[in-house]
């Protein structure tokens, strides 16, 4: 066993950051020119194609309700990895929170359900930090045990607490009163007539930013907080390091004086009430009632935009609003859009092929081209996708988007690795 130097994890200096991607990162003004840059193609496929419907105030809007439940997710997973535990439980603490949010919500009102939904997330990543930390369970079976158990526990409660109370069942909760939504006034309606004019690139971010401004629930814009509070915490703090010590290096934490069983604990517990909470937007503010199913595996994509995003707050939020997006052409225009968007994806490949040119992959270049090509092929000779389609795009995607960002990910070096206290002695 190779001795852990300690000196690399200094828990007294919050500045040092263990855990950051080796890699090479993309500065702000880089990262902001690529977003311009994606967005003006897409402007150029809507003028193209004439679906409108890709980048309206609508349709955004309904991208940022559905990207807020996922990212929610992912950051509760982050939480949990970057003190070295992996969460796929985090599909169970969504479905505890949807009940439990529910539950509470429609007898004692929204803002009590948000927090016992939080609540019962938290029970949940209670039990998934002690199978993982106290007794070194497997990862995997712990979080699998828990998405189980969660699924069967409500599905036993829910006839118990609901049915007998008006429009409650099996299978559904009573309605919940509204948490409230706001839109900003003027500058809503000014985006919208902005986007409603067709023109290129400026349209679509009238759309993008209408999408932010109009019809927003409170706990959305408790949901964006979350992203650069969870940064700053475990970034800019002396609390966030240590729990990022945990992740990186156990053995050297400890060593320092970190109790990496109590800081394993925290960030799990935090993982399972971020999850919970979004269960209870699911519950509460996407749908104004508890229904079985409605998670969707929406745990799971959280999961894979965490990991879209290197482990980093930044960048799950870009994996969860590409994630949203997609997921929000099943309600709006899907078809149709998801047509449109054969054409986008077809450009985009052919730009990633010219980038490995560049780059003196050539063999790697030339699948991409000839993938790109066929994708134009369906997009040519196709005036519209089969439902089923529509309905697989999140899904794809995710795989997809996971498969090309493989190379530049790094995880924390101890994420998922049993950890028994004095192992380093």
């Amino acid at each position: 066993m190779t001795t852990p130097q300690t000196s690399a994890v200094d828990v007294n200096q919050p500045t040092l950051q263990p855990g950051a991607p080796t890699g090479r990162r993309l500065s702000w003004p880089v990262l902001l020119l690529v977003i311009a840059g994606a967005l003006a193609l897409t402007s150029i496929v809507r003028l193209i194609t004439g679906a409108d419907g890709i980048t309206n105030v609508s349709q955004m809007s309904t991208a940022l309700q559905l990207a807020v439940p996922i990212g929610l997710a992912g950051l509760g997973g982050l939480w949990a990895e970057r003190a070295g535990v992996v969460n796929i439980g985090l599909e169970g603490m969504m479905i505890l929170g949807t009940w439990f949010g529910a539950w509470a919500g429609f007898q004692w009102g929204p803002w009590t359900g948000v927090v016992v939904g939080i609540i019962g997330g938290c029970i949940g990543g209670i039990l998934h930090a002690i199978a993982t930390v106290t007794f070194r369970v497997n990862h995997i079976v712990s979080g699998v045990a828990i998405n189980i158990l969660a699924l069967g526990l409500t599905r036993y409660l829910a006839p118990l607490a609901f049915e007998g109370h008006a429009g409650g069942s099996a299978k559904q909760s009573p309605a919940v009163d509204s948490l409230g939504h706001f839109t900003v006034p003027g500058l809503s309606d000014g985006l919208r007539e902005l986007n409603n004019n067709g023109w290129f690139f400026v349209s679509d971010i009238a759309g993008l930013l209408g999408g932010l401004v109009t019809n927003v629930s409170w706990l959305t814009l408790i949901a964006i907080a979350l992203i650069p509070a969870t940064w700053y915490i475990l970034w800019r703090t002396a609390f966030g390091l240590r729990l990022r010590s945990c992740g990186e290096n156990p053995v050297a934490a400890e060593s320092l004086g970190v109790n990496v069983y109590k800081y394993k604990y925290i960030a799990v517990i935090i993982s399972g009430g971020l999850a919970g909470l979004g269960g209870v937007f699911l519950s509460i503010v996407a749908n104004p009632f508890y229904l079985e199913g409605q998670v969707s595996g929406r745990g799971y994509i959280g999961l894979a935009a965490m990991i879209f995003g290197n482990w980093m707050p930044g960048g799950l939020a870009l994996g969860a609003g590409l994630f949203g997006y997609t997921d929000s052409l099943n309600l709006r225009g899907g078809s149709t859009n998801v047509h449109a968007l054969l054409l986008l994806g077809a450009l985009l490949l052919i730009i990633g092929a010219v980038w490995l040119v560049i780059r003196k992959k050539y063999a790697s270049s030339m699948i991409t081209a000839v993938i790109g090509a066929l994708v134009y092929t369906w997009y040519a000779t196709t005036n519209e996708v089969p439902n089923q389609v529509v309905s697989a795009t999140p899904y794809v995607v995710t795989l997809v988007v996971l498969t090309l960002s493989a190379q530049r990910l790094r995880m924390p070096k101890a994420d998922g690795l049993p950890y028994k206290k004095g192992q380093g002695k």
